[in-house]
């Protein structure tokens, strides 16, 4: 019989190894797609980094994707390191960006670096409360947090096509269902030629780190997520500490939507997520949680969308080819971190198991 068993412990020579050798099967396999469209595999390689990398103005396009990822993926982590499954990041970074629209088109006169700091706040509040509900949902009556904040996505997602439909409805689009801009004060200001996101996000890294690692509340976190019953036993207020580090999760969440819609959108629209919120999850979790970790990874995953856009004009690919390709090679890297997790195991009968059997 065959069965998966769970690792001990796994030096990191090997687990680099497979996730090396993840990657090139990876690319080996996606290889066999690419030459089913009469295309050179290594051109369209080339390609990929071409578009991420190949020149100042598109490396700025990876840093600005990477910037929402990763102030995203940190507020994700916080989640995940107590084992409470935040799947509601969507919906916290529509809410925070509903919470900082509020402020930029009912104040828009007022002066732009206090707009800008209270929309902030704003924005992360707004995130912090939406994710309060699941939060008290699972503290008081260990409700599942993975559906509960699946479905507050929805409920967001509704809430802002609502208002992009009825009551925010610019008069002046001709009927078209958009919110109105917001005015300059509203607008994060550029730095090296991108959004000041980026600078957010670097600082952020920092202090998420410091938080989780060096920090009394992050020990909580910590022993919380290994078993509630220790924590109990070490004098941890379990209540508290989830509604503490989930109103984080959601405010970290609810800053990118503030981002989103201030610095990209420069509205508020259902298009603000962008999905950001799903995509954290999968490189918050190949990051390990660990938020050096997860910027990397953030960073290397927006140069494939970023890279992936590219070859569709320069090959003549089709969207769904071009996703199918990103899609590939993050099925191997994920399938790299099951096996680095587990093994296969082998149970082979007895003797007298064997003989029994043969009897039979």
């Amino acid at each position: 019989m065959l069965r998966m068993v769970k690792r001990a412990q796994m030096s990191k020579t090997k687990s680099t190894g497979i996730r090396l050798l993840a990657v090139f099967l990876a690319l080996a396999t996606a290889a066999i797609l690419i030459m089913a469209m009469n295309l050179n595999p290594l051109e369209v390689y080339g390609g990929l980094f071409k578009g991420a990398f190949g020149s100042a103005y598109r490396v700025r396009e990876v840093i600005i994707k990477a910037t929402s990822l990763i102030i995203t993926s940190l507020g994700i982590a916080i989640a995940f390191k107590m084992q409470f499954w935040n799947i509601g990041g969507e919906g916290q970074i529509l809410m925070g960006a509903f919470a900082a629209s509020c402020l930029a088109l009912n104040i828009p006169d007022l002066s732009r670096p206090l707009l800008l700091v209270l929309m902030i706040i704003a924005g992360m509040i707004g995130g912090g409360l939406w994710a309060l509900i699941p939060a008290f949902f699972r503290a008081q009556w260990k409700t599942n947090e993975t559906i509960v904040t699946l479905m507050m996505n929805y409920i967001a997602l509704k809430w802002v096509m609502y208002l992009q439909y009825g009551p925010w409805k610019d008069p002046l689009a001709l009927g078209f269902p958009k919110i109105p801009n917001f005015t300059l004060n509203g607008i994060l200001p550029k730095v090296l030629g991108m959004h000041i996101g980026w600078i957010f996000a670097i600082i952020l890294v920092f202090l998420v780190a410091i938080f989780l690692n060096h920090s009394k509340k992050g020990y909580e976190i910590a022993v919380l997520g290994e078993s509630e019953n220790t924590a109990l036993y070490a004098g941890i207020n379990v209540k508290r500490t989830i509604i503490t580090a989930i109103f984080l999760s959601g405010a970290l969440c609810g800053l990118t939507g503030m981002i989103q819609a201030s610095a990209l959108n420069n509205t508020l629209s259902i298009e603000v997520s962008e999905g950001i919120g799903y995509t954290a999850i999968i490189t918050t979790w190949l990051g390990g949680l660990k938020p050096v970790f997860i910027s990397l990874v953030s960073v290397l995953f927006a140069a494939l969308l970023q890279g992936g856009s590219f070859i569709q004009i320069a090959f003549g690919i089709p969207q769904a080819a071009a996703q199918l390709l990103q899609g590939m090679i993050l099925f191997f890297v994920l399938g790299s971190e099951f096996f680095i997790r587990y093994k296969l195991v082998v149970d082979r009968p007895s003797l007298g198991e064997a003989k029994e059997e043969l009897e039979e």
